[in-house]
């Protein structure tokens, strides 16, 4: 099973939220929260696999709960769902390193996928928010100062990673081990100054790195 934590400050959206991921018989709500702070408690009592955050929230955003996760609970994975997708906003989940990026309208079975895929280790985010996604990098002056160059493998699995691929997957397609992969996707996060895959990934593209299909 894998095990959710909801923090929405709005009571019917969390139950709403829950009822269609329950629907799925291998994921399960474990805690709610209607703020931040208690967001933070749940999520050091009960270590669930997936927090799904709404971004505005009382006593601690989604956004910095988020930061608070990367440093204190890295094992646990992030998935911002929201009715915001303005730029600041997808500028700063970028930053916080969450591994999802979804709006509240997005139809439940395609939030459900994307929990699962979360869970494997690859990044989520909706259509409307890859296309603002790609207007924030567009409005970015690229600055090759502001990286360290990639190695060709390096690129190899960063290329990969773009294309959604998990660990195990991109470890088969260059025949080498998961954690050597991992070794890699470490390297590529120090190099490129990130703090997550989804980041790593926009920045690939912004560098050109990565294509994306037109």
């Amino acid at each position: 099973m894998i095990r959710i934590l909801l923090a929405d400050d709005h009571a019917v959206v969390r139950a709403g939220t829950r009822q269609f991921l329950e629907t799925a018989d291998d994921l399960t709500v474990i805690a709610e929260a209607e703020d931040g702070d208690t967001a933070k408690l749940l999520i050091a009592q009960h270590q669930p696999d997936i927090a799904v955050l709404d971004i505005r929230m009382p006593n601690c955003n989604g956004i910095e709960l988020a930061k608070w996760i990367r440093r204190n609970h890295s094992r646990v994975r992030v998935l911002i769902l929201t009715a915001y997708d303005d730029a600041p906003y997808i500028k700063a989940v970028l930053e916080a390193g969450a591994q999802g990026y979804m709006l509240k309208t997005t139809d439940p079975m395609t939030i459900i996928q994307a929990v699962r895929d979360i869970h494997k280790g690859q990044s989520f985010v909706g259509p409307s928010i890859a296309e603002r996604m790609m207007e924030v990098i567009a409005t970015r002056e690229p600055s090759p100062t502001d990286v360290e160059p990639l190695t060709e493998r390096e690129r190899e699995v960063l290329k990969f990673a773009g294309k959604g691929l998990t660990n195990k997957a991109i470890a088969l397609e260059l025949g080498i081990s998961s954690r050597t992969v991992q070794g890699h996707l470490a390297n590529i996060y120090g190099k490129l100054r990130v703090g997550s895959r989804t980041e790593a990934v926009m920045k690939g593209v912004q560098m050109g790195i990565i294509e994306v299909a037109s």
